[in-house]
């Protein structure tokens, strides 16, 4: 293996930073709902309830993902379309009844975000200015992104770059810092600022408002908004003004100028110096004239305690700054201070005045700040406590400071208010929360009889899933606590002295981050039979993640695998379809009936065969009555469905179609009569593909037409019409799709630009019957031969819509007809011919077409339009649909008009859809399918509910799962069935809002959606909470059970840890004498291990504990692995669980460990003698990791490696290696090569050799390196060394004694190396599946393995290798792509994949690993510059697309 692939699979999770502001809308946009009843209650009810303003939107960031998302409350009465997924009966609060994130555009950054900010420009409510994101890269990067609506997302407006040669002397010599750039900006907005290199202060100087080309706030008439933007930049050297250790810094309230405060220590010191040197901080606060590039001090204050790390900027009126310490709060401003110690550790900087305490003991060390008044803010602790802090104030001088505590929650890695009344806590911990807050005061609580808090939010999967599960009470479950209050008793303060608080969790981000290990294990419901790709989704991966009370384990599965009820032989189906019917429907539909008609049941399933059709009843009982029913059964169908508010079934058949009530036939219709004159001779045209919305049908011929019919609500007929405007174009069409724009105000009426479809006046079909949704407007999407698509109003057939070229795949669709003139077009047509007959471009690219058109809007308040397209070679296009009102006027679309001048195209440009636009979005999971040359069938099948889900189901031989959450598509593919021919949806009485389908074997599968999992995750997920911190687990497959250490923090008595900590053998006395008694009964956090078996639930409930393994006090087990043992007594194999612990005494004592081997008991009845002790010694040494090597026990015990024959009673030592090593991080075995790392010394090649007993070091690494995890990489009959470091890099070895560079072989020598830009902590060895490409190249392909790895963002990717042959083809691809695509913030992918080693130094090995995430930007481009792009290397696009197919399916693991 020379060559490899890196590809994410997952990406990550574990949210680092978080902000917001108005990116996507300004202030002005919002519209207040002023509830009409309370205009006479204004005077009686005074303190009237809290008005929401304008809420801004949520930026998050989590290691290379910055996603930005709209926050959607909903008001209390305001009418939300019911969604059966979503149905949270919620906490009322301030008149809102709940409030959930929508994503607006999701970005993948070649660069770890190292910190965020957002630069506003403040102003009024009315302000229709918008603020922009600042984002700092690793060394000094920094990028200013603002949301622009044509686009709708992220375009650069400025870019700083303080790297390279004519910035080396920023450095002053040194090569690695601390910390990556920090981010700050002014509240006001007229600068940012930016610490890199540890003292170089950047400031970036925003362009002043009028300074744009528009004039201010009074020129923004013209509807667009203008974001704030930075205008230049210069250094501040902080060398120069006497400052040596920069801890933190912040821009102040209250100020003319920019006013920045500097958190700076003098002289360093310690812990264990504190006695001597103690209150080393101070803070300097400099005016910043960014005009005259001048920074003058204009006050400071010293004697801030050693551990102060954060300062917080007070809100006007109050200003001034906080300073958070580890012990200890201080307020400092111009003119005041005060503080106040939090527990027992905070000493006064001269022992004179005493601090005031707070009421209870906490530490603040690595807390997470944001304000929710202007006088309060909220804490998040290291132990996920949330803390609220009260200024107490009169005026402008702060008398003293309040902390109380509040509810528990999730460990924060950043938090961030939004509006004036949520909160987001960001977690890279746990799930991270939005939760909504109420401050009353005193007894006026609105809430306070609501009795609720979020007790357990801690982020455990069961409140994450209650959110979204569609049960009654959702978050009743979690609310149980207590209200908080604070008291203070300010003298002046005119509001009520008591401020109460009550908080509501309102949605949640699952994460599965930080992963520390991971195992992978049988599913519950395996299929033993399955092969090939479909045996992929027996297993499952089973990781350890977050930390604390938010410790989990995560148990994820990338393909869906649906709950069978029953199954039944069918062959030869060619498409299933389930209708409803009811015999007695009601004329007038009353809202009441809006829940019944999302319940209502299915009662006929038509199911096409080759030369027949069956009709079954789905009653309780599946029974067929194709004999007695009016249906059409003597030849295939090709479509069926309701009409007329599921009044009447419509069934067409390729010559004809029926109209039936029920079972009985009310029209019979036959198609090309009517034009049988023009076609006396030839073959009628037979229907291909319908598209059924009611009361219309559109059918698409085979000869490239369309027919529609047309209902009549009143007499429930139809009649056939072919659209005049479609027939006189006599373009053939490829594909055509209806697409019914639902619900009381259409969306793409909003982007017509007349005033009276604008308003939303409900001139639609008249909605008498029956289905309550069904007023709306409905219009034709049609794809031509040629590539072009068209939206057509229906049933006038008025062209709303034109977009040339669609099947190029362009990021953007925009309605071409507004800006060309036919002479454009012609020009167009003459060029593309040119293209395709340029000598290399003999691709069968002439041929590729639209086989396949769907647009939908599922059910939610603010849901836009999807649309999709299938294209012949199996690509799918899919865009979303968005809003743009253009600023240029109407008048040049009615000089183009003229221009073309036809009389119909003259009226028609008033109802055109000329705000509407699509952006295109990536599809991740989806592998793409050949297309076969038969007729195509329709593929997408849309569902409205699968057990409360959404989205459209992909069949073909790659079946997949398009799921629709918070405006998102999630992909998730099913594999385990293979190729499936025909999907539909079933809810009856036994299949709840389930599904049919009918696989390529002619099996149908009555099948359930599986409940358990989350799948608002890039892999469907299932927490299982542990509450406490996982560190490693294994798989037991035997019984299918899942030993894993954990550990708990437990308060101990301070004297009971200091005896721990001496040696017993030696018999030292304590000297306890300088400790006080009140001191040795105060309680010290210890962790506490064990090694929990877990075994996972058959039902897919929570799993069961079913025996735990304590260790001793002070032991930590440090690893955990089933090993396969030979009992040289008996002579057969045993399987053991291994543990491997230490002692951690601190540095007095001498490091011991246990190794501890444990049997499984025969009987699974008794769950007493499930697991019993058989080995333990102790040895010297940290037991640090265990493998088992050819039925031996490697151990690797502090610097030694020993290796163990097992006699049955006894482990004994026959060989052993005195490495270097200081402490083995992995030890991984393959045949009888052993492969070491090390946590500093990088990683060490063995051989055990059996005739001599001896293990032999072969070859090691020179280079320092701090090991995270390592593995063997196989491909075929090579054999490489994978290690990942702790500067997230991966680097690949090889041993190689011939060659000379490896000194004889003692050498490893450099294969690859890769920055990965997360920490990996676990490679796990998987077998590649051969493809069928792959196969015919030679048996060396089959022998192939790729690595899966799990990172501490929350991210899995693997490292896959590659023939060289593939491997030049995709390098040399990439090179282009560096140019060829537009990168989101400008960073250059080369840049970031460059081996990071933090100044030490390194030898640059080869480039030999190519980057999928950029290949993934390939199939974005235009299918123009695909073709140029793969034209340009030499090779065809087939060719490039087919490699990428074949790696997605070689590493479609799980």
């Amino acid at each position: 293996m020379s060559f490899a692939a890196y590809k994410m699979m997952h990406w990550p999770t574990g949210i680092t930073h978080c902000g917001s502001g108005f990116i996507t809308h300004c202030r002005a946009d919002y519209v207040p709902q002023i509830p009409l009843i309370q205009t006479d209650e204004l005077e009686s009810e005074w303190p009237a309830k809290k008005e929401i303003g304008p809420v801004p939107n949520l930026i998050v960031t989590a290691a290379n993902i910055l996603e930005i998302y709209v926050v959607r409350v909903q008001e209390e009465g305001s009418k939300e379309p019911k969604n059966s997924g979503e149905t949270k009966r919620s906490i009322l609060m301030d008149g809102v009844s709940g409030a959930s994130l929508e994503l607006v555009c999701h970005y993948r950054l070649h660069g770890n975000v190292e910190s965020m900010a957002i630069l506003s420009k403040g102003g009024s409510d009315n302000s229709r200015r918008r603020d922009s994101i600042i984002l700092a890269f690793q060394d000094a990067k920094i990028s200013v992104l603002e949301f622009d609506d044509s686009l709708h997302g992220l375009r650069i407006t400025s870019m700083h770059c303080f790297e390279g040669p004519e910035w080396l002397h920023l450095k002053r010599g040194r090569e690695s810092f601390a910390r990556g750039p920090v981010l700050k900006v002014d509240p006001q907005g007229r600068c940012g600022s930016v610490l890199v290199y540890g003292l170089q202060m950047i400031v970036l100087k925003a362009a002043q408002g009028g300074s744009g080309l528009v004039g201010d706030e009074d020129a923004f008439g013209s509807g667009t908004a203008v974001s704030a933007r930075i205008e230049s930049s210069y250094v501040i050297n902080l060398r120069d003004l006497d400052m040596k250790h920069v801890k933190d810094f912040i821009f102040v309230h209250g100020y003319i100028e920019p006013v920045m405060v500097i958190l700076h220590e003098r002289e360093l010191t310690w812990a264990g110096r504190v006695s001597w040197k103690h209150h080393t901080c101070m803070i300097s606060a400099l005016s910043i004239s960014t005009t005259l590039k001048q920074h003058p001090l204009i006050w400071s204050a010293m004697n801030l305690p050693h551990d102060a790390y954060k300062l917080l900027a007070v809100p006007s009126p109050i200003g001034g700054v906080l300073v958070i310490g580890a012990n200890t709060i201080h307020y400092h401003s111009q003119s005041a201070s005060c503080g106040l110690a939090l527990n027992n550790y905070a000493v006064s900087a001269d022992n004179s005045q005493e601090l005031p305490r707070s009421s209870f003991i906490v530490e603040l060390d690595a807390a997470n700040a944001t304000w929710l008044l202007n006088d309060v803010a909220l804490l998040s602790t290291k132990t996920g406590e949330l803390l609220l802090l009260t200024l107490v104030y009169d005026g402008r001088v702060v008398q003293r400071l309040d902390l109380s505590k509040s509810n528990p929650s999730v460990l924060t890695s950043d938090i961030t208010t939004i509006g004036n009344s949520l909160f987001f806590l960001g977690s890279r911990l746990g799930d991270s929360l939005l939760v909504q807050f109420s401050c009353g005061s005193g007894a006026s609580m609105p809430s306070s009889g609501l009795k609720e808090e979020f007790g357990d939010v801690d982020g455990d999967n069961s409140s994450a899933k209650r959110l979204r599960r569609s049960s009654s009470d959702a978050l009743q479950d979690m609310v149980s606590g207590e209200e908080l209050s604070l008291y203070g008793s300010a003298p002046n303060n005119t509001e009520s002295v008591q401020k109460t608080f009550s908080f509501a969790v309102r949605d949640s981000l699952v994460n599965i981050g930080p992963l520390k290990d991971f195992s992978y294990g049988l599913r519950m419901n395996a299929d033993a039979s399955a092969t090939g790709i479909s045996k992929q989704s027996n297993y499952e991966l089973v990781c350890c993640s977050g930390h604390g009370k938010n410790g989990a384990l995560c148990v994820l599965r990338q393909s869906i695998r649906p709950e069978m009820i029953t199954e039944v032989e069918l062959p030869g189906c060619k498409g299933i379809w389930t209708v409803y019917h009811k015999s007695s429907r009601s004329h007038n539909a009353d809202s009441s009936k809006m829940a019944a008609y999302d319940d209502e049941y299915h009662a006929y399933l038509i199911i096409s065969l080759e030369a027949r059709t069956m009709v079954l009843e789905t009653a309780d009982l599946l029974t067929e009555v194709t004999e007695s029913v009016d249906y059409y059964v003597q030849g295939r169908t090709v479509a069926a469905g309701n009409l007329f508010g599921r009044r009447r079934v419509v069934q067409v058949f390729e010559r004809g179609a029926r109209i039936l009530d029920g079972s009985f036939m009310t029209q019979d219709l036959s198609f090309g009569a009517q034009n049988s004159e023009s076609s006396s001779g030839s073959e009628n045209p037979t229907v291909l593909s319908v598209s059924i919305a009611d009361p219309y049908v559109l059918m698409r011929m085979n000869d490239g037409t369309i027919q529609l019919l047309v209902g009549d609500p009143s007499t429930c007929t139809v009649s056939i019409q072919t659209p005049s405007t479609i027939e006189n174009l006599k373009k053939p069409i490829s594909a055509c799709t209806l697409y019914h724009d639902k619900g009381p105000e259409p969306w793409l009426r909003k982007t017509s630009t007349d005033a009276w479809l604008s308003t939303g006046v409900g001139e639609s079909i008249d909605g008498a019957d029956g289905g309550p949704l069904d007023q709306g407007d409905i219009y034709c999407v049609v794809c031509y031969e040629s590539g072009d698509l068209e939206i057509f109003d229906v049933p006038n057939f008025i062209c709303v819509f034109t977009v040339d070229k669609f099947l190029s795949g362009r990021t953007h669709l925009i309605d071409t007809y507004k800006w060309e003139p036919s002479k454009d077009s012609q020009t167009n047509i003459n060029r593309n011919s040119e293209e395709v007959t340029g000598q290399s471009r003999k691709e069968n690219i002439q041929n590729m077409k639209v086989v396949e058109l769907a647009m939908q809007r599922w059910s939610g308040h603010h849901s836009r339009p999807f649309l999709f397209g299938i294209l012949t070679d199996g690509t799918i296009l899919c865009y979303h649909a968005y809003l743009y009102e253009g600023p240029e006027g109407s008048s040049k679309i009615e000089d183009s008009i003229s221009v073309q001048g036809s009389s119909s195209v003259g009226n028609a440009s008033a109802s055109r859809l000329r705000n509407l636009r699509f952006v295109r979005i990536q599809l991740d999971a989806y592998t793409r399918e050949e297309m076969s040359n038969e007729e195509p069938c329709q593929r997408i099948t849309i569902f409205k509910n699968i057990s409360g889900h959404q989205g459209f189901f992909l069949s073909g031989s790659r079946p997949t799962w398009f799921m629709v959450f918070r405006e998102r598509l999630r992909v998730h593919p099913q594999l385990c069935d293979g190729s499936i021919l025909a999907f539909t949806v079933l809810h009856n009485v036994n299949c709840n809002h389930g599904l049919i389908y009918v696989t390529s074997q002619g099996i149908l599968k009555i099948c359930q959606f599986p409940s358990i999992s989350t799948y608002d995750n890039h892999w469907p997920v299932q927490k299982i909470p542990l509450k406490a911190t996982p560190h490693q687990v294994t798989y037991f497959a035997e019984k299918n059970l899942y030993p894993l250490i954990v550990s708990v923090p437990v308060p101990k008595p301070l004297n009971q840890v200091l005896s721990s900590l001496i040696d017993q053998e030696v018999g030292h006395q304590t000297d306890n004498q300088n400790l006080g008694s009140v001191e040795l009964h105060r309680t010290y956090y210890v962790e506490e291990f064990e090694v929990r078996i877990m075994e996972p639930e058959r039902t897919g409930g929570p799993w069961q504990t079913r025996a735990t393994i304590p260790m001793q006090s002070s032991e930590n087990a440090l690893t955990v692995r089933m090993v396969t043992l030979f009992n040289t007594t008996t002579k057969e194999n045993e399987t053991l669980l291994a543990v491997g612990t230490a002692y951690v005494q601190g540095e007095d004592v001498a490091a011991r460990g246990r190794v501890l081997l444990f049997s499984l008991g025969r009987n699974a009845d008794n769950l007493q003698n499930l697991f019993a002790e058989v080995y333990s010694k102790e040895l010297k040494g940290a037991i640090s990791a265990v493998a088992s090597l050819q039925g031996r026990l490697l151990i690797a015990s502090g610097p030694k490696i020993i290796l163990h024959n097992w006699t049955g009673t006894e482990l004994n030592g026959i060989a052993f290696y005195d490495a270097p090593p200081l402490y083995v991080v992995s030890l991984n075995i393959v045949k009888n090569f052993i492969l070491l790392g090390d946590v500093h010394k990088s990683i060490y090649f063995l051989s055990w050799k059996e005739q001599g007993a001896q293990l032999n070091l072969l070859a090691k690494d020179f280079g320092s390196l701090d090991c995270f995890a390592t593995e063997f990489l196989i491909d075929g009959s090579t054999l490489s060394l994978m290690v990942s470091d702790d500067q997230k890099n991966v680097q690949i070895f090889y041993y190689a004694p011939k060659m000379s560079e490896s000194w004889k072989g003692q050498k490893l020598l450099a294969r690859a190396e890769f920055h990965v830009g997360a920490h990996v902590t676990k490679f796990l060895r998987l077998q590649m599946l051969s493809t069928s490409s792959g196969a015919a190249l030679g048996s060396d392909k089959t022998n192939r393995f790729a690595l899966l790895f799990g990172t501490l963002d929350g991210s899995i990717g693997c490292i896959a290798p590659l023939d060289e042959l593939t491997f030049r083809r995709l390098q040399s691809l990439q090179k282009k792509l560096v140019d060829a695509v537009a990168h989101v913030a400008g960073l250059n992918p080369r840049a970031f994949r460059q081996f990071r080693s933090n100044g030490k130094a390194h030898r640059p090995g080869p480039d030999s690993i190519v980057d999928c995430e950029l290949l993934g930007h390939y199939e974005m481009l235009p299918l123009e510059e695909q073709l140029e792009i793969a034209n340009q290397i030499g090779t065809t696009r087939s060719q490039i697309l087919s490699n990428l197919n074949d790696l997605a399916l070689g590493t479609s693991f799980l």
